[in-house]
């Protein structure tokens, strides 16, 4: 069983929707069914369904330890962009999932690095996570980190967490940007109603920002880089919707259809930039758009002709 305590900000607040808020692997029903089982506490105390937060009381909770999955070495390709002793940077193609999860228990990223990297892989995010640092969507391609110890993954995350760690993404988005350059800086958080889409949330969202630059333009969509500030679950995608201009082949924020020739949403994590946990000296990577993304932005150059 692993405990966790979660102080509240505001008053108010029904428990269920405060603990799904804070912890997304949890629905409002499922928080509900630890409450009704005494797994959520306060001072000691179990709480009821219909308490409400107050400021600065923490609830403990308990959640059940996860289903053991077998994270197995699997012979899968990767893309190295660059490695050493510390780090492996890979350019991960389209339709590969990061880490094993319920529905994806294997032909993941992680699967490939285990049989890559063999044990050389950090331990601080557990036996399902090893190595990884951050994470980009399953339909989004282009550079992710992985740390090959505790040293260089405790660094990293720092990074992350000072902002000097650089993403630079590439997209194209509907519509067309009527600024050359610009900024959202909208927290997000949990979608109150889907529980597997993030939102905008002004309220109790976590903060979030996104600066966006015009590359080209076309007719009825634009070419544009994103550099992320900060690294929440589904930012660009949910930043860029939220400004009216969703990613084309984006069904989960965009149109509901698939775009034409896509597998996804036309998003690519093109540029990465960190200083080495060991060295000290920055890394400026970069890897190609993928045939899929030029072969998109040829059609409509084509048909801005």
């Amino acid at each position: 069983m692993t405990p966790l305590e979660l102080t509240a900000e505001t008053a108010g607040e029904r428990l269920d929707v405060f603990l799904a808020r804070r912890l997304p692997q949890l629905t409002r029903s499922a928080a509900q069914r630890l409450m009704e089982e005494g797994a959520v506490t306060c001072a000691g105390a179990p709480v009821k369904k219909r308490d409400k937060t107050a400021p600065g009381r923490t609830y403990t909770l308990v959640l059940p330890d996860p289903a053991p999955i077998d994270v197995l070495p699997q012979n899968i390709p990767l893309d190295v962009v660059y490695e050493d002793e510390d780090v492996i940077v890979v350019n991960k193609p389209v339709g590969m999932v990061v880490h094993p999860a319920p529905g994806h228990p294997d032909g993941t990223l992680v699967n490939a690095l285990l049989y890559h990297c063999g044990e050389s892989l950090s331990g601080i995010n557990g036996a399902l996570r090893p190595g990884i640092v951050h994470r980009i969507d399953r339909d989004t391609s282009g550079l992710i980190i992985a740390a090959k110890n505790d040293a260089a993954h405790l660094a990293l995350a720092a990074q992350l967490q000072d902002h000097s760690l650089y993403r630079g993404y590439e997209a194209v988005c509907v519509g067309g940007l009527r600024e050359d350059e610009g900024t959202v800086d909208a927290p997000i958080g949990r979608h109150p109603v889907d529980r597997k889409k993030m939102a905008v949330d002004r309220l109790h969202g976590r903060t979030a920002v996104t600066h966006w630059k015009v590359l080209e333009r076309y007719s009825g969509y634009t070419y544009v880089a994103c550099r992320l500030e900060t690294g929440r679950t589904h930012q660009i995608r949910v930043h860029m919707a939220s400004i009216g201009h969703p990613l084309l082949g984006d069904t989960v924020y965009g149109a509901a259809k698939p775009a034409p020739g896509l597998a996804g949403q036309c998003l690519h994590a093109r540029r990465l930039s960190f200083v080495h946990p060991r060295t000290g000296e920055r890394l400026e990577l970069e890897c190609p758009l993928p045939d899929w993304f030029q072969a998109v932005l040829e059609r409509l150059r084509r048909r801005a002709e």
